[in-house]
């Protein structure tokens, strides 16, 4: 458990108690009076965690991840060829339940250097995965390798961009032949 999460709970503990001790107070008070008021304001105090509660547990649901639409162009490419060779570090997220390990498969993505991005996709072996925070060398195809390749040189760093979300860090290791 993280100083956060401590204090986070502890927070919520002493509202609770906050809101507890005030329906006590509440239930023995005169109707009309200020005591039965401020007994009353100290029930509300609670009602802002109930959502915080409430997205905590809906945060500890498991998810699936969403299949990616693909970008027009990758599907007729006959077999993945490599391009680049790139240090990949991907990302934790910020909900800890989505912090799993990518699968074997392809995905897609773009390669962002400054204001510009470049299409691509990757492969993960059968038989493997990427742990995030992990850097991991893989083998990357751009779909446009001929405005691609010549702003990759050996070193530069990227970011990788999946839908709207940046979800890792890269360092391009070498450049293959682009056959296209």
């Amino acid at each position: 458990m993280t100083k956060i999460q401590f204090r986070r709970r502890v927070i919520v503990l002493i509202l609770l108690c906050v809101a507890v001790g005030g329906g006590i107070v509440r239930h023995y008070a005169a109707p009309g009076t200020t005591t039965r008021d401020i007994a009353t304001l100290l029930m509300v105090l609670w009602v802002p965690i109930i959502g915080n509660v409430i997205t905590w547990l809906i945060g500890k649901l498991p998810r699936r991840t969403p299949k990616q639409a693909p970008p027009a162009g990758f599907d007729a490419l006959p077999a993945f060829t490599p391009h680049l060779q790139a240090e990949l570090t991907f990302r934790r997220p910020s909900v800890p339940s989505q912090d799993v390990p990518l699968g074997p498969g392809e995905y897609r993505g773009a390669l962002v250097l400054d204001k510009e991005g470049f299409s691509v996709r990757w492969r993960v072996p059968q038989g493997e995965s990427l742990v995030r925070g992990t850097p991991i060398a893989l083998d990357i195809e751009f779909l446009s390798p001929a405005v691609a390749q010549p702003k990759f040189p050996q070193g530069t760093a990227f970011r990788v961009l999946v839908d709207e979300a940046f979800v890792a860090d890269g360092r391009a290791l070498e450049l293959r032949p682009a056959n296209t």
